[in-house]
């Protein structure tokens, strides 16, 4: 019995405290503001969100909260063997499809943002092609020389994908853009989830004290910033031209991506 309460309350505090609800929370906000600062030509706080979450966010809210407590995050409270890839990736596509589903009129280029999503699930899902294990720890650690080049190739794919997935680009459409800028409550939600992901994916897992700390959020701080500047870049280029450029530019390399994980596959076998 007593084991029994002890694993409900480790796991509640994952889910609320960390790498869950809380952190999730305080990361995005952070990055979320920080966008907001280098992207608008003139600065001024932002609306706070409505009090009520709509279903949108509550949904967005639930998937993060599932996705964040896959992470190898250090001092995570979640044990290594009970975190599975699998259940984060689904639970972060589940944002977009929640998105498209529910609030379809505020999604920009809803194809677009499918086809970046199909990429974004093999730059998740290649690194696993030799291992052939799903959980996090597993998958960061690997640095055999062979799977280096797929590992390298899936890490690029993956930022590629981030600027749209995090709707940093493209721009809202007309029926979404308000006079005075809003707090993206479901940005913020799921900052820490993709940029964690991407730290728990393509680098070693952090060990359990304070310079894994570092070493975790620092790297994650960083994949943020990376796509925080892609989006600017985007944004202050013509539309018609970075729409263009990105989706005949992702689509090709996805394939090379792929065709890079199934030699790699037969090879090392």
């Amino acid at each position: 019995m007593i084991q029994v309460l002890s694993g409900i309350v480790t796991h509640a505090a994952a889910l609320l405290l960390y790498p869950g609800l809380a952190a999730m929370v305080a990361f995005g906000t952070c990055v979320e503001l920080a966008w907001m600062r280098v992207s608008a030509r003139e600065w001024d706080w932002p609306v706070l969100p409505r009090r009520r979450p709509s279903p949108v966010v509550a949904t967005v809210a639930l998937c993060a909260i599932l996705a964040a407590v896959q992470l190898a995050a250090p001092l995570s409270p979640v044990p290594g063997d009970e975190r599975s890839v699998v259940l984060a990736v689904v639970a972060l596509a589940f944002t977009v499809w929640a998105e498209l589903a529910l609030s379809l009129e505020f999604v920009a280029e809803p194809r677009v943002l499918l086809l970046v999503q199909l990429c974004w699930l093999l730059a998740v899902l290649g690194p696993a092609v030799q291992p052939e294990s799903l959980r996090p720890q597993v998958l960061g650690n690997v640095l055999v020389p062979g799977l280096l080049p797929v590992k390298f190739a899936c890490a690029f794919l993956y930022l590629l994908c981030l600027p749209a997935l995090l709707r940093l680009w493209p721009a809202a459409p007309p029926a979404d853009r308000r006079g005075k800028r809003r707090l993206d409550t479901r940005r913020i939600l799921t900052w820490f989830p993709y940029c964690g992901l991407f730290t728990t994916l393509f680098f070693p897992p952090p060990s359990d004290d304070a310079a894994g700390i570092v070493r975790f959020f620092g790297i994650t701080i960083l994949v943020a910033a990376v796509v925080i500047v892609a989006g600017v870049v985007a944004q202050r280029r013509p539309e018609a031209l970075v729409r263009g450029t990105y989706t005949r530019a992702i689509t090709p390399f996805a394939g090379v991506v792929l065709a890079m994980v199934v030699i790699t596959s037969l090879v090392m076998r």
